[in-house]
């Protein structure tokens, strides 16, 4: 016993001395890798902690940090590959795995980490439903994106844009339970307010049909309306569901598809002959062959449509963009009359008409200026009406009623780009450079990235090179 014990001794010794130079190599490590991330180098720091982590094997916290120091840095292969290797990771941990993922594409795996995080844990983590939505809306799977949803909404319900994305989701799963989500977010942020409108008329409008396919058709053209068209093609492909035989199920589902980009035929082909004598599905139809750039096609369908039904306006304004798409203007104009006698209360179709006129410079002084008068009278106090008044003007050489109508449209609204657009038209006209040139470059700042924008652009190159 006593000859024992100076050999363990002498063992332990000799394991300290191995052990040491081992110990001293992660403890400069571990200040090399707190300097590095004060510094604003996580991808240093997370190449130390690996390096550490490796030696100090159980210590299962610095390989996480390792990660989260990577995704920080950017690396997102490396942030995978190292979180992945922990043998335990923290709430954030998982919700860092999961965010790497879904960067790189990976949506399941994302989905898969979330998941493992919020069984570790329970189900009491905003962050980990709000990515696991995330995951789920990427992969396609709406329904699951509801779930994470209704549970991320649970734990914070002060982001509007999550009571949003949830009042559109429950508009396709739960309809009776959206409208509070969809007036909530409006009530947290008026951007939605819009949106939120246009989806409770559509949910008001789905409760008064009696059968679910023809509920589910509604609610789909609103969330078109509000340029969802992926819950849209949702809503369209379950009312196809629940009645194979719903013709407008069928086309607004090849409406949907082309939106996602895909073709859309074989759906419109299929509610064609379910029910040729539909007015929506002809005029979906006439969309589809106007997109594909073939106007007698698009005519033809449209024709249908009006032909139907002869007394709603929307089917011959649609008539008379047909006939103008095909070049045959008499028609054309025929058909936008029909459409704001069919309405006169209603400034849409007065507009449709005074811009079809002005814009190919048919008969402005005759139907396109009383058709923009017609728009000021009904709606006084829009910047957009005195400024269609003074574009029709201009259409029409009267350069000095345009600009009186156009000064009228910017008083209303300084920073209305279509007024500051046709004013610098104006001024190139009436030869008053200084002016065009200002207001045109007025019209550029305010919409850049927009068609006023671009055309005052293409203005300024010209005249002001």
């Amino acid at each position: 016993m006593r000859s024992f014990l100076p050999r363990l001794l002498i063992l332990l010794a000799v394991i300290g001395l191995i052990a040491a130079p081992v110990f001293f190599t992660v403890e400069a490590d571990m200040r090399r890798a707190d300097s590095t991330l004060a510094a604003g180098r996580p991808l240093e720091a997370a190449a130390a902690l690996e390096h550490a982590a490796t030696l100090l094997f159980w210590r299962a916290d610095l390989m996480e940090r390792a990660g989260r120091a990577a995704l920080a840095g950017g690396d997102l292969a490396a942030a995978t590959r190292l979180l992945g290797q922990a043998d335990h990771l923290s709430v954030d941990g998982w919700s860092d795995l999961g965010a790497a993922t879904y960067q790189l594409g990976q949506f399941d795996e994302s989905a898969r980490a979330l998941q493992r995080g919020l069984d570790t844990y329970g189900g009491a983590n905003a962050s980990l439903y709000r990515g696991l939505a995330l995951a789920r809306n990427a992969q396609g799977d709406f329904e699951g994106e509801t779930e994470a949803m209704r549970r991320y909404v649970a734990l914070d319900g002060t982001q509007a844009a999550a009571r949003h994305r949830l009042g559109l989701l429950l508009s396709v799963f739960d309809p009776d339970h959206a409208l509070p989500e969809l007036m909530a977010s409006a009530k947290l942020d008026e951007a939605y307010d819009p949106a939120a409108q246009s989806m409770r008329s559509a949910l008001n409008l789905a409760s008064l049909e009696s059968d679910e396919a023809s509920r589910l058709v509604v609610i789909g053209r609103g969330l078109g309306l509000v340029r969802e068209w992926a819950l849209a093609r949702e809503a369209f492909q379950r009312a196809a569901s629940a009645d194979a035989e719903n013709a407008e199920a069928w086309a607004w589902l090849g409406e949907a598809n082309q939106h996602l980009g895909q073709d859309g035929s074989g759906e419109l082909r299929r509610a064609e002959a379910l029910d040729p004598f539909s007015a929506n599905v002809r005029a979906l139809s006439g969309l589809y062959w106007k997109r594909r750039n073939d106007p007698q096609k698009a005519l033809a369908q449209f024709q249908w449509a009006a032909a139907i039904q002869p007394k709603n306006p929307a089917f011959q304004a649609a008539l008379g963009e047909a006939y103008a798409f095909a070049g045959d203007l008499p028609p054309a104009l025929a058909a936008y009359q029909r459409a704001a006698e069919l309405a006169p209360a209603d400034a849409t179709y007065w507009r449709t008409l005074a811009l079809f006129s002005g814009q190919y410079s048919f008969q402005v002084e005759e139907v396109g200026i009383p058709a923009a008068q017609q728009v000021l009278e009904l709606r006084p106090d829009e910047a957009a009406s005195f400024d269609l008044l003074g574009w029709t003007y201009l259409a029409a050489n009267v350069t000095g009623l345009a600009e009186e109508n156009l000064l009228a449209a910017l008083r209303l609204d300084p920073d209305y780009a279509p007024a500051h657009l046709h004013l610098g038209i104006t001024y190139l006209q009436m030869n008053k450079l200084e002016s065009a040139r200002a207001h045109l470059l007025q019209a550029q700042a305010l919409d850049p990235e927009g068609a006023e924008g671009r055309a005052a652009a293409q203005l300024l190159a010209l005249y002001f090179p």
